[in-house]
């Protein structure tokens, strides 16, 4: 450590240093000294770390100490004033008081009892769509173990609901829908059906861009619906086609809220009744453009649901890397919707809505 003085001595110097007691040259030599010499700088470091550490370990200490005597003090004084009081409020207790008197109202109120139910409610529909994935394994399992016969079972599966963004074969549906998927089939309203390959995720927005894959396919000449990245007006009509069950099923509502699940302001709130099989479907409203994708719904409230909004959708696609795409994702600027009543608008419809066979 070199020969002009001992560690003791270099600690009790570098001590008076932190405490700021060195005159201005004595701080000059001082800063020189640990600059030469490596070993010294270490133990400079080591030492003012300790103090740190030691520092910030006694501040925890009167804190909780003058929580504990504020705690156990009989004053009609409000809390928080009384620990204002007691610590002589510098900015970082003034806010770890402020966050412990909140924590204590939220939690005297109630508030993180009703957040827990309410994420559970919302967390519903996909709770459903995992319980019909878990018994349709199941039962497969239970079929693979009772059949005695060689021909092999045909993979059971469950259904859910996308559309087409492009005629080349793109689609669109939900995330927690494909998630951990073997294969995906797409089936039409004719009945014909299409293996698929995911081309991108996005579980925040919960997203997947799916491809046709199959040779089968044929693009189709256009596609009659626009999508709509405006936000539409509370309480406009909207409706929605979508596979519940085998066959494709109507719904109509009207728009409840311009955010969804506790504001999130990349969906809507549709109060329009729907189940696990909705996932993915499309929100299109009296003129035939899409305003969102279906992705949940919550218990607590009959009829309310959760769509994503297209401008997120748009978002998602925007990131998609180009190396991952069959060719760029052009959306329909032309739509033929627009004029027709909503009986027409829906026969058009059913041909560029699928059901989503996960295996």
């Amino acid at each position: 450590m070199g020969n002009l003085m001992n560690r003791q001595e270099f600690l009790e110097l570098a001590d008076r240093y932190l405490r700021d007691e060195l005159s201005e040259s004595e701080i000059i030599a001082f800063n020189t000294l640990i600059a030469a010499d490596q070993e010294l700088n270490e133990a400079f470091l080591a030492q003012q770390n300790f103090i740190n550490t030691f520092k910030q370990h006694q501040q925890r200490e009167d804190f909780k100490f003058a929580l504990t005597d504020v705690m156990e003090n009989t004053s009609t004084e409000p809390i928080v004033y009384r620990m204002w009081k007691k610590l002589k409020i510098n900015a970082i207790a003034a806010a770890a008081v402020a966050i412990i008197s909140s924590l204590a109202t939220l939690y005297l109120t109630g508030y993180f009892s009703t957040l827990r139910k309410t994420t559970s409610d919302y967390s519903a529909l996909k709770r459903e769509v995992n319980n019909v994935k878990r018994n349709v394994n199941a039962h497969q399992d239970a079929i693979q173990n009772i059949s005695k016969e060689n021909t092999p079972q045909a993979a059971l599966h469950f259904g859910a609901t996308g559309f087409m963004l492009t005629k080349d074969g793109y689609v669109v549906t939900n995330y927690h829908v494909v998630s951990g998927a073997d294969s995906i089939h797409l089936q039409n309203a004719a009945g014909h059906t299409y293996k698929a390959s995911i081309v991108h995720l996005d579980q925040e927005k919960d997203i997947a861009i799916l491809h046709i894959s199959d040779t089968s396919f044929k693009s189709v000449t256009n596609i009659p619906y626009t999508f709509k990245r405006q936000n539409i007006d509370l309480g406009e009509d909207i409706y929605t086609i979508g596979y519940p069950r085998d066959e494709a099923v109507y719904g109509e509502g009207y728009l409840s809220s311009a955010t969804g699940y506790t504001g999130d302001t990349t969906a809507y709130q549709i109060s329009i009744p729907v189940n696990p099989g909705n996932s993915g479907g499309p929100v299109i409203d009296k003129h035939g453009n899409i305003i969102g994708i279906i992705s949940g719904k919550q218990k607590s409230l009959d009829g309310a649901a959760f769509a994503i909004k297209t401008k997120a959708l748009i978002e998602t696609l925007n990131r998609i890397p180009k190396e991952s795409l069959k060719g760029n994702i052009v959306l329909s600027s032309k739509n033929s919707l627009n004029k027709l009543p909503r009986t027409e608008q829906i026969k058009k419809l059913q041909d560029f809505i699928y059901m989503v066979k996960v295996y």
